[in-house]
Protein backbone atom coordinates (compact mmCIF):
# COMPACT_ATOMS: atom_id res chain seq x y z
CA UNK A 1 0.00 0.00 0.00
CA UNK A 2 1.07 3.21 -0.65
CA UNK A 3 1.89 5.82 2.10
CA UNK A 4 -0.53 8.48 3.05
CA UNK A 5 -0.15 12.40 1.36
CA UNK A 6 0.40 13.99 4.74
CA UNK A 7 2.52 12.03 7.66
CA UNK A 8 0.93 13.37 11.02
CA UNK A 9 4.75 14.25 11.92
CA UNK A 10 5.40 16.18 8.58
CA UNK A 11 4.42 20.23 8.73
CA UNK A 12 1.89 21.26 5.93
CA UNK A 13 3.67 23.32 3.34
CA UNK A 14 1.68 26.78 3.13
CA UNK A 15 2.23 27.24 -0.31
CA UNK A 16 1.09 24.01 -0.87
CA UNK A 17 -2.24 24.60 0.66
CA UNK A 18 -2.39 27.92 -0.95
CA UNK A 19 -2.28 26.77 -4.62
CA UNK A 20 -5.81 25.00 -4.12
CA UNK A 21 -7.44 28.37 -3.74
CA UNK A 22 -5.67 30.00 -6.57
CA UNK A 23 -8.39 29.00 -9.19
CA UNK A 24 -10.87 31.16 -6.85
CA UNK A 25 -8.40 34.25 -5.83
CA UNK A 26 -7.79 34.91 -9.46
CA UNK A 27 -10.73 35.53 -10.38
CA UNK A 28 -12.26 37.21 -7.77
CA UNK A 29 -9.12 39.36 -7.88
CA UNK A 30 -9.80 40.26 -11.29
CA UNK A 31 -13.39 40.97 -11.20
CA UNK A 32 -12.40 43.02 -7.55
CA UNK A 33 -9.98 45.39 -10.19
CA UNK A 34 -12.54 45.62 -12.90
CA UNK A 35 -15.25 47.29 -10.74
CA UNK A 36 -12.85 49.32 -8.68
CA UNK A 37 -11.40 50.71 -12.20
CA UNK A 38 -14.91 51.16 -13.57
CA UNK A 39 -16.23 53.11 -10.48
CA UNK A 40 -12.69 55.44 -10.95
CA UNK A 41 -14.00 55.98 -14.71
CA UNK A 42 -17.20 56.69 -13.71
CA UNK A 43 -16.27 59.40 -10.85
CA UNK A 44 -13.76 61.15 -13.30
CA UNK A 45 -16.14 61.55 -15.96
Amino acid sequence: MSAPAHDQNEPIDPIEAATHKIPWAIPLFGAVMIFLLAMIAVTMA
